[in-house]
Parts: structure tokens; sequence; C-alpha cells
């Protein structure tokens, strides 16, 4: 796996697990910690992506791509709808917006 995804997915998946186990004092905290962390992961992902000398055509070709598909067996199902959204925009080299990010 590429150093900088694999770093990123590391953390994104501790923040997320810090998420699903804090209590409702820690929970917004905790939230928007997984929330940041998710999206340096995907920016870790598009920068791969952007580095690759062919590009997939397809969100298909694109989540079976050897290393796409080892970050897919490692995130919990909750995420994989965001980081398929997240691909598909990758695929249409678009960025969300700031506002139009989940929250």
């Amino acid at each position: 796996m590429h150093p900088k995804v694999k770093q990123a997915l590391e953390v994104t998946l501790s923040n997320w697990q810090a998420m699903s186990k804090s209590d409702s004092e820690e929970a917004e905290s905790s939230a928007n910690e997984f929330e940041a962390s998710f999206y340096i992961f995907i920016d870790a992902v598009r920068e791969w992506f952007n580095s690759l000398e062919q590009y997939p055509q397809t969100i298909d070709e694109f989540l079976t791509l050897p290393m796409i598909e080892h970050i897919l067996d490692l995130l919990p199902a909750p995420l994989y709808l965001n980081f398929e959204t997240e691909a598909e925009l990758i695929l249409e080299h678009k960025t969300r917006i700031e506002d139009a990010k989940y929250d």
C-alpha cells in the first residue's frame, strides 16, 4: 500500500474506533477528528490516484485495484458508501467543497 495512504487510513480507522467508543461529552470532538482524518485519507487516495500511469475508467475498475480492494477490506461497513462516493469524485477529477462534505 502507498505509504501516505496507509498512514492516513490508519489514523482514520483509529479515529473511527475512538468515535465509536466515545461518550456523549466526547462525541462531537471525536466525530470532528474522525471527519478531518477521513478527508485527509481521501486526499491521500486522490494524490495516489493522480500518480497512476493509467487511470481506471469506471468505479468498478477503481474498486478492483489491489490497493483499493485492501482498503475496502479494512474499512468498517458504514464507511463503504462514503468511500465509494468520494472515489466517484476522484474518478471525475472533482473535489468536494468544504461545506459539501458530510455532516
